[in-house]
């Protein structure tokens, strides 16, 4: 299984079309195959930065995530709301180390 977290910062004045983009992106995201995780989360004390919690079962799920429409709709769409370039960090998942946790 494949982890990334993508921290956002997102300008102010944007983050209500950006967490409109985002939900739009998590609804689809989470249909895919191959798909384990896909959470969007809001930072409590700064509501300009966000994570994406993404897990798939193997890289080539990961991968595919980036082909698929929706993906490519929300990454032109925020691209100009980021304060700063997004930043992706990639995990192995250690534990729990069978599907049935999820």
């Amino acid at each position: 299984m494949i982890v990334t977290c993508v921290y956002v910062n997102v300008k102010p004045g944007k983050v209500d079309e950006f967490i409109s983009h985002s939900t739009e992106n998590h609804r689809e995201s989470v249909k895919e195959p191959g798909n384990l995780r896909f959470d969007f989360l809001q930072m409590a004390d700064d509501p300009c930065r966000f994570l994406i919690y993404e897990a798939y079962e193997s890289e080539a799920a990961a991968a595919a995530h980036k082909n698929t429409p929706h993906y490519l709709k929300w990454k032109s769409a925020v691209e100009g709301m980021m304060a700063e370039p997004r930043k992706g960090v990639r995990y192995n998942i250690l534990q729990p180390s069978n599907r049935e946790a999820w």
